[in-house]
């Protein structure tokens, strides 16, 4: 994937992460909680990785 694709998927999964955290304290499901926080996680790091592949390529770019 793209250092763009991985940004992208990130943000997305960030996004409805935090929306299943918030319909878990709704509706006092702290298994949607618990999920919310795991994909908001796992969307961080996709975008950590879409940063890192972004720097790498500048980098290689320059040389």
């Amino acid at each position: 994937m793209s250092s763009t694709t991985d940004k992208i998927k990130g943000a997305a999964n960030e996004a409805l992460g935090k929306a299943k955290q918030g319909l878990g304290d709704v509706t006092g499901n702290d298994k949607m909680k618990a999920e919310g926080a795991a994909q908001e996680l796992k969307g961080k790091a996709q975008g950590t990785v879409g940063d890192a592949k972004g720097a790498v390529k500048s980098a290689t770019d320059k040389l």
